[in-house]
């Protein structure tokens, strides 16, 4: 029943999962459409905003150029019309473009929130078709001088292509704009060759007509080029905002984490002295009435509390002791006092003092030592308790009539190694990253209920760390386990050699003795 409870309840939380994914996607295909319905252009009304301010920077940017090619056109104009007539489309045209210009500048003054894209889309739609009517003006000016056959009609054909080409480019991002700009252009002057009836002009204006249409598609392109611009620029600034905010999240996580920490340690700090205070009492008064130091106790229960309430004492006190050692280490509190270090001869004691242990449980330990090795540069307790708890540990999930072996010697490269080894159970491959965590104990310690917290491995781990070394597990199933920590070279300590005197400076010492 607990199964099917189990499958039914996972069942519902996918059901409702999916539903949660749908009504999401549901929200943003809403909100898509309807940010299109309310745009211009069918985008979003951001992008309206930017394709208009694009537009009134290319405009700008060509406050120079138009007048100049006006100059330009008016000047080659005088071949064939007036000087009064050119005069009149020349300030005509410029008083156009400065009115367009003027537009462009009152644009830019405006914040975002101030300004409404209807309204501007408008304003510079109807600018532009004015313009278009401006440059269609000359072609009404020139026809009478095309029947005298001296190259006015190459002339209406060029301008028409220039200020098609300059109107196209400069309004691009606006579609309407590019087209109400070039029309009236483009008509004028089909209108003009087409009522000419010669089979040359009709071929003029179909081109004319030709180049209205790649114009118009090339403006189509920079305008799909510009809007995905903005789209790329626009998925930046939010990938930028999102790093922002998982920045400022990760910030307060830190702090916060940091502030746990330190919370954790003045706890640690405070419960260390009023737990081993009590402690202390427990275990003084427990090996008292264990060893009926006061006299003898004649119930053998009696004896037999006194004996389990001493050990479990010592077990609670050696726990946290590794608590407390873990945890000042993870804070960093945790200062090596350097020395010259024996290696060696600091693992034979180990080993010489947990003999007694190993023997009860029926296991040899065998040492294999490599001599005349140079010290190292360590701390002697962090060494000691890094070996203590490997030979504790290989003790405890060894079975009895099993073997365990300690070794130390120098590598190829001239560090140092201690191993220790034995022929238990072993630790199955998947479990291995399992034991090398805080509070992480394998399959075969819960089944065997092998006392312990899990932190004899990651203490032993960080110790070796700080000492620049390599921590290395190696374990098999019903093969045993073998724990190897090495020490780098550079904390080897290499033999000084001897000073040498000066011979004549040591004759001089002998004859004044």
């Amino acid at each position: 029943m607990t199964s099917i409870g189990a499958a039914t309840n996972g069942d519902k939380t996918a059901t409702n999962r999916k539903r949660a994914e749908h009504r999401n996607e549901v929200r943003r295909t809403i909100d898509s459409q309807r940010e299109r319905l309310t745009s211009m252009t069918g985008t979003k009304p951001a992008f309206d905003y930017e394709l208009l301010l694009t537009f009134a920077q290319n405009r700008l940017s060509a406050a120079f150029v138009v007048p100049l090619m006006v100059a330009v056109v008016s000047a080659a104009a005088l071949l064939w019309i007036g000087l009064p007539e050119v005069l009149a489309w020349a300030v005509l045209m410029l008083a156009v473009h400065f009115r367009m210009y003027l537009y462009c500048r009152q644009f830019l003054r405006l914040p975002m929130a101030d300004v409404q894209v209807r309204n501007w889309t408008a304003r510079f739609i109807s600018a532009e078709f004015v313009g278009g009517v401006s440059w269609a003006a000359l072609f009404i000016l020139v026809p009478s001088a095309l029947d005298q056959q001296n190259g006015a009609d190459i002339f209406l054909f060029a301008t028409a292509l220039i200020a098609i080409a300059a109107t196209t480019m400069l309004a691009s991002t606006i579609p309407t704009a590019a087209v109400v700009g070039t029309i009236p252009v483009t008509l004028t002057l089909a209108a003009v060759y087409i009522g000419r009836g010669e089979l040359l002009f009709v071929a003029l204006a179909v081109m004319a007509i030709g180049a209205q249409s790649f114009f118009l598609i090339l403006a189509s392109r920079l305008y799909s080029a510009t809007l995905t611009m903005h789209e790329y620029r626009a998925e930046k600034d939010l990938l930028i905002t999102e790093l922002g905010t998982a920045k400022a999240m990760s910030d307060e996580s830190r702090r916060r984490a940091e502030e746990a920490n330190l919370a954790k340690s003045r706890f640690l700090a405070t419960m260390s002295h009023e737990l081993r205070t009590p402690l202390n009492a427990i275990l003084g008064f427990s090996e008292v009435m264990k060893g009926e130091v006061l006299g003898p106790i004649e119930n053998e229960s009696y004896r037999d509390y006194a004996a389990n309430i001493h050990e479990s004492g010592k077990h609670l006190l050696d726990l946290i002791n590794e608590i407390l050692d873990l945890s000042r280490i993870e804070a960093g509190h945790y200062e090596l006092y350097e020395e010259p270090v024996n290696l060696v001869a600091l693992v034979e004691e180990c080993c010489h003092l947990l003999q007694l242990k190993a023997s009860g449980k029926n296991i040899r330990i065998v040492e294999d030592y490599q001599r005349d090795m140079p010290r190292i540069w360590a701390d002697d307790r962090a060494i000691r308790q890094i070996v203590l708890n490997l030979v504790s540990n290989a003790i405890k999930f060894t079975p009895s009539g099993g073997q365990i072996t300690a070794r130390a010697g120098s590598t190829a490269d001239g560090a140092q190694f201690l191993s220790i080894r034995d022929n238990g159970p072993g630790i199955p491959e998947e479990e291995i990253p399992i034991v090398l965590t805080s509070f992480g104990q394998g399959a075969i310690a819960i089944k065997n209920a092998e006392q312990g917290a899990g932190l004899g491995l990651p203490i032993v781990q960080a110790l070796v760390r700080m000492h620049d070394g390599a921590f290395e597990l190696k374990s098999k199933l019903r093969e045993g386990t073998e724990v190897i920590a090495t020490f780098p070279s550079s904390r080897v300590m290499e033999a000084l050699p001897p000073i040498e005197e000066d011979s004549g400076r040591r004759n001089r010492w002998l004859r004044v003795g």
